[in-house]
């Protein structure tokens, strides 16, 4: 027969080795929370300061470039053209070195002579109306472009899309500049071909300008067709 004594011993022992155990994964359980409130707060810490940088890499990616400027070209070392631009594609112009522009389009322009104005940039309107360009519309715009300094100037003539642009840069290229026809013609065909109207408007502007100067430029091309409505 087992002693009274030595079986009271054996359940305190089995007792504190019952506690010591609970002890054990409690500790187990609070390590592990712990471990799981330090990860969530590192992701969270990681969230909140990479979001700057996912930010400053939005703005870097969509800042304006004049890739985005509507059929922009240059035509000499001093004379751009091209489509409808915004104040951010006058300022990067400005920054390549243009200094004045030449604006195609009839109508209010107030917008953009008051953005130029801020910008210091030289503004002239030309308002070339679409379905009727005259010999005088190119008349002012060529006195104009001979009174800007090539040397030192660079100008930009631009419209809504560049295909009066792309029109009066080419004859004064070929006109006034004296470049040849079929270099000045690729720039022109790469923005557009000009249709009956505009090809007569370019035809009196050429005879003019062969009657002034004694030459005999003409056209490398013929009318598009007109379009069928």
């Amino acid at each position: 027969m087992k002693k009274p004594h030595s079986a009271a011993l054996k359940i305190l022992k089995e007792t504190l080795s019952f506690q010591t155990s609970k002890r054990s994964l409690a500790v187990c359980a609070a390590c592990i929370s712990l471990g799981l409130g330090l990860s969530a707060y590192a992701n969270a810490y990681h969230r909140d300061n990479s979001t700057p940088q996912t930010s400053d890499q939005t703005q870097m990616n969509t800042k304006p470039t004049l890739a985005t400027l509507t059929n922009f070209q240059e035509n000499a070392s001093y004379m751009f053209s091209s489509g409808l631009p915004d104040a951010s594609h006058l300022s990067l112009l400005k920054e390549k070195g243009v200094t004045h522009v030449v604006d195609l389009i009839p109508g209010d322009r107030t917008s953009e002579i008051l953005t130029t104005s801020e910008l210091g940039l030289d503004y002239f309107n030309v308002p070339v109306d679409w379905e009727g360009p005259t010999l005088a519309n190119f008349l002012n715009y060529a006195a104009f472009m001979q009174s800007v300094n090539e040397n030192e100037d660079k100008v930009l003539t631009h419209c809504k899309l560049n295909w009066r642009g792309a029109a009066f840069t080419y004859l004064y290229r070929i006109n006034v500049l004296g470049e040849n026809e079929l270099t000045a013609q690729k720039d022109l065909m790469a923005i557009w071909h000009p249709n009956p109207t505009w090809y007569a408007f370019m035809s009196e502007v050429i005879t003019h300008y062969n009657q002034v100067n004694g030459k005999q430029v003409a056209m490398s091309f013929e009318a598009a067709a007109p379009e069928n409505h």
